[in-house]
C-alpha cells in the first residue's frame, strides 16, 4: 500500500478546509524557510486511502479480540452517542460553575457509583490512564505516610503475577519495590510474603483476579498481614471486569484502587485513548486526592491534595460514556457482566485443554493462561507462532508471553460481550492451528499467509525501524 505522500501530484487538491476567516501575525523568526510538506491529492483518493487503512485495522468492531487483561470488549454505541451530545462536547472547565450543573451532577453520580461498585468512599477522575490512576494511588500510600511521620516506610511489595506497570509506577512515587513470588497455584507465596513484610513496608501493590486469571483466595489473609505491618493496600482495578458487582476491593482489605473506566466501563480502549483511570479511596486518604472536587465548601482542592496530576477535571466525556454505561445496564448488568465474563473464559478454556497446556487448571476468571512450552520442544511452533497464525482466522493475537511466570504464554479474555457462536468459531480455529503444528509445523511458521503483509523481520523492525517518511527535496 502507497503512503499518502506518495499518491501526491503537484496541483492537486480538494476543499476541505474553509477559508481563513482571521489575521494571525507571525513573527518573522517562526516562519518556515522552506515549503512544507503536504500531499497534494484530491478528496476522492483521500476518502479511498483512509479507507483502505481502515480496512487494515483490527479491532472488536471487525472480529474477535481476546487479549488478555485488556478486555477489549464491545462498547455500547449509546454511550458513544451520549458524550457527542453538544452540551457535553462544547463546555469547558473555566467557564462559571453556575453553568456547568448536569457536568458536575455527571462527575458526582459516576463518583458514586464507582465508590458502589468498589468499595471505596472517594474518587479523583484527574488520572488520564490506568498506570497513571497507579501512580496517583502510589502518591495517597506516600502522602498518608509522610504525615504519619513513617519514613521508615519505603517498601511496596510487588507479587510477581502483577501487570508491569505497578514495579513501575511504586518506583516513580519514590518506594522500592519487593518482589514476591508466586506459588504452585498462581497465588501469592503466603510464606515468601511473611518472611519479605517489614518496618519498611509501606504497601503492597496486587491485583484479584490475577494476571493469570485467577482469584486469591488468600486475600483477606494478605491484606491483613500488610495493614499488621503498619502498610496500605493497592488494588489494581485493570481485572474487575472479572468481578464488578461480585467482590468490591474495599471490602477485602483494599484501601485505595484505580479503575480502567476506558476498558471496564464502556470507552474504546487503546488507538491512542482518551483513557480515564479514575483513582479512589477509603476516607482516611480523601485528604490527599488531587483535582478541583466538590467539599462542603463547594469546588475546591482537598485539604492536603498531592496536587493535580493532570489538567482539571480529567477526560470528562470518558466518564460521561462510563456513566450512560452504568444506567444502561444498571446494578443487575454489573454483575451479569462480570459472571458471563468468567463463564466465557470458563467455557473456552474447557473446550481447549484437551490439547493445550493451561498454565493453571482450575476454574479461572475473565481469563486463562496457556502455556506452549510443550508444543515449542515437540514441534518447534512457538506461542508467537500459533498467534501469527490466528491472523489468517480474522482473530486478533492474545497478550504473547506474558505473564512472565508462565513459559511461551498466551493469555486469553474471550470478555462478556463475544457470543457463543463467535467463541466456537475461535475454538475450531484454535484447535486447527494446533492440529497443523503436530502434522505441518512449517505451516505455522510461516503465517500469516492471507493478511496484506506476511511475517516481518520483527529483529530488523526493532533494530532499524523507519519511522519517517523521506522526501525527495
Amino acid at each position: 500500500m502507497k503512503l499518502i505522500f506518495e499518491k501526491s501530484y503537484q496541483g492537486r487538491g480538494n476543499h476541505i478546509f474553509p477559508s481563513l476567516d482571521v489575521e494571525v501575525g507571525i513573527p518573522e523568526s517562526a516562519m518556515r524557510n522552506r515549503k512544507n510538506h503536504l500531499p497534494e491529492i484530491s478528496e476522492n483518493e483521500i476518502v479511498r486511502h483512509y479507507t483502505e487503512l481502515a480496512k487494515r485495522a483490527h479491532g472488536v468492531n471487525t472480529g474477535f479480540y481476546p487479549l488478555g487483561s485488556c478486555t477489549m470488549k464491545h462498547n455500547p454505541k449509546v454511550s458513544e452517542r451520549v458524550a457527542s451530545n453538544p452540551k457535553f462536547v462544547n463546555i469547558h472547565p473555566l467557564q462559571p460553575i453556575e453553568t456547568t450543573e448536569g457536568c458536575r451532577e455527571v462527575l458526582k453520580r459516576t463518583e458514586e457509583y464507582l465508590c458502589e461498585i468498589t468499595g471505596m468512599d472517594a474518587m479523583t477522575f484527574q488520572p488520564a490512564a490506568g498506570a497513571h490512576g497507579e501512580f496517583t494511588g502510589m502518591l495517597l500510600i506516600k502522602a498518608y505516610h509522610k504525615k504519619k511521620e513513617n519514613y521508615d516506610k519505603t517498601e511496596i511489595i510487588v507479587p510477581d503475577s502483577a501487570h508491569g506497570t505497578n514495579p513501575a509506577s511504586a518506583v516513580m512515587a519514590g518506594f522500592e519495590i519487593v518482589n514476591i513470588k508466586s506459588d504452585k497455584n498462581g497465588m501469592v507465596d503466603l510464606k515468601e510474603l511473611e518472611e519479605k513484610i517489614s518496618e519498611k513496608t509501606a504497601g503492597i501493590m496486587l491485583t484479584n483476579p490475577n494476571t493469570v486469571g485467577l482469584f486469591d483466595n488468600n486475600i483477606l489473609k494478605i491484606t491483613q498481614m500488610v495493614h499488621d505491618a503498619g502498610g496500605l493496600c493497592y488494588y489494581d482495578g485493570a481485572n474487575l471486569n472479572a468481578v464488578m458487582g461480585i467482590v468490591r476491593p474495599g471490602d477485602v482489605g483494599f484501601d485505595v484502587t484505580h479503575l480502567n473506566i476506558h476498558k471496564t466501563f464502556s470507552t474504546p480502549h487503546g488507538g491512542g485513548g482518551p483513557g480515564s483511570g479514575p483513582c479512589g479511596c477509603k476516607e482516611f486518604l480523601r485528604q490527599f486526592l488531587p483535582g478541583i472536587r466538590e467539599t462542603k465548601n463547594g469546588y475546591e482542592m482537598e485539604t492536603e491534595t498531592i496536587g493535580n496530576v493532570t489538567g482539571y477535571y480529567g477526560n470528562f466525556l470518558v466518564v460521561v460514556k462510563a456513566l450512560a454505561y452504568l444506567l444502561s445496564i444498571g446494578s443487575d448488568g454489573v454483575s451479569l457482566s462480570a459472571k458471563n465474563a468468567v463463564l466465557n473464559a470458563n467455557y473456552m478454556m474447557h473446550k481447549l485443554k484437551d490439547i493445550y497446556d493451561v498454565a493453571y487448571d482450575r476454574t479461572c476468571m475473565h481469563e486463562f493462561v496457556l502455556t506452549l512450552e510443550k508444543l515449542k520442544e515437540d514441534t518447534g511452533v512457538s506461542a508467537l507462532d500459533i498467534s501469527k497464525a490466528l491472523l489468517d482466522y480474522g482473530i486478533h493475537p492474545p497478550t504473547m508471553y506474558f505473564p512472565l511466570i508462565v513459559h511461551e504464554a498466551l493469555m486469553i479474555e474471550p470478555t462478556e460481550t463475544e457470543s457463543k457462536e463467535v467463541l466456537n468459531e475461535a475454538i475450531l480455529a484454535f484447535r486447527k492451528i494446533y492440529e497443523d503444528a503436530l502434522k505441518n509445523p512449517d505451516k505455522a511458521l510461516k503465517a500469516p499467509i492471507s493478511t496484506p503483509v506476511g511475517r516481518l523481520d520483527e529483529v530488523q523492525a526493532a533494530r532499524k525501524p523507519v519511522l519517517r517518511y523521506e522526501f525527495e527535496s
